[in-house]
């Protein structure tokens, strides 16, 4: 085991060296792509600030040739799928290095603490601006499918996405960690392929881990703001509501949208009581954050269900059980679109 200081000034020294990297990969797209001089500004000063606390006493305890993270890599760090995969890869790196440096820095240098606390939150302002369209792209969806487990979990998904599906939460509460993993980072990325937003149920740091562009929180998940620092700023953060009440808190908390459900009575919540369609026309007039329907909509009913106001339906088994799901999905969006 390692003397504890020079562990520590370790720890500093590669955090340091990743959020300049990772600020510099930023950099380079605010000049080249984006011609944004304000935003390549705003980089270099940030590069600037994390290199004046790079000390000679930190660099010098670094020992890469005993250093055991230097082999190690992860699938997803091998492949890019788009600028936007790119900077967000980036982004979130910037910030869990920031993260380290603001907590190991309290045990160096006090300032370190304060200093990179305060930068942190100027990348994810940072990360507003460079990726605004998630936000625009969450608010012109109108169908979003949340996933069951199914053997042909893969093929359906990406049947739907070939329909238009343009939103998919992976939702499966009791597979082991390791396949909820896998199978998310295999969904995510078919999602991006497709140019559509994927979002975790329940777990942020399964969100966290296979960067999904969200969280789906129910009633007894972890509150808003916790799922929001584990996920970063800027990502889709949603909670399940059955009643007036739920709805009104997960508005306070600071939700980006609301499950307003279950409509009908469903075996996807078993022993949950139908909201009903009362409770949709309460939603038209009462909530101001974007919310779906959600609960035993189908083909057969959503004429119902947009009758009461919803513009937005959240389906499950209607696609996950069609026999064609990219024409289900199509029938969907046809229905949903603005009369």
């Amino acid at each position: 085991m390692r003397e504890p200081q020079t562990a520590i000034k370790r720890i500093l020294d590669a955090n340091l060296d990743r959020a300049r990297e990772g600020l510099r990969i930023i950099e380079e797209w605010c000049r080249f792509g984006l011609d944004d001089r304000q935003l390549v500004a705003e980089c270099k000063q940030m590069r600037q600030e994390i290199a004046s606390f790079h000390s000679t006493e930190i660099r010098q305890a670094r020992d890469t040739a005993t250093d055991t993270g230097t082999t190690l890599s992860h699938p997803q760090e091998e492949q890019r799928s788009s600028i936007e995969h790119l900077l967000q890869a980036n982004l979130c790196r910037v910030q869990e290095a920031l993260r380290v440096l603001e907590e190991y820095g309290k045990l160096y240098n006090s300032e370190m603490g304060i200093a990179f606390k305060k930068m942190r939150y100027r990348v994810y302002i940072l990360e507003s601006r460079l990726l605004p369209q998630r936000e625009q792209q969450f608010k012109d969806i109108q169908l979003y499918l949340v996933t069951s487990p199914s053997e042909t979990l893969f093929a359906t998904v990406e049947a739907a996405l070939q329909g238009g599906l343009k939103l998919v939460q992976y939702r499966d509460k009791n597979t082991d960690d390791l396949i909820r993993l896998t199978n998310a980072e295999k969904l995510c990325q078919l999602c991006h392929q497709y140019g559509a937003l994927f979002i975790m149920n329940d777990r942020a740091d399964l969100a966290k881990a296979v960067n999904a562009d969200g969280v789906h929180l129910g009633q007894q998940d972890i509150p808003i703001a916790i799922a929001r620092e584990i996920i970063g700023q800027g990502k889709i953060v949603g909670r399940s509501t059955t009643n007036p009440q739920e709805m009104e808190l997960a508005i306070a908390e600071g939700a980006d949208y609301i499950g307003v459900g279950p409509v009908y009575e469903t075996p996807t919540k078993i022993g949950k009581a139908a909201a009903g369609l009362e409770y949709v026309r309460y939603a038209v007039s009462h909530s101001p954050i974007p919310w779906f329907a959600i609960g035993g909509i189908d083909l057969s009913n959503i004429n119902d269900v947009q009758e009461a106001g919803t513009q937005r339906v959240a389906v499950v088994r209607a696609i996950m059980q069609a026999d064609d799901p990219t024409s289900v999905t199509q029938q969907f969006i046809s229905l949903l679109q603005p009369k």
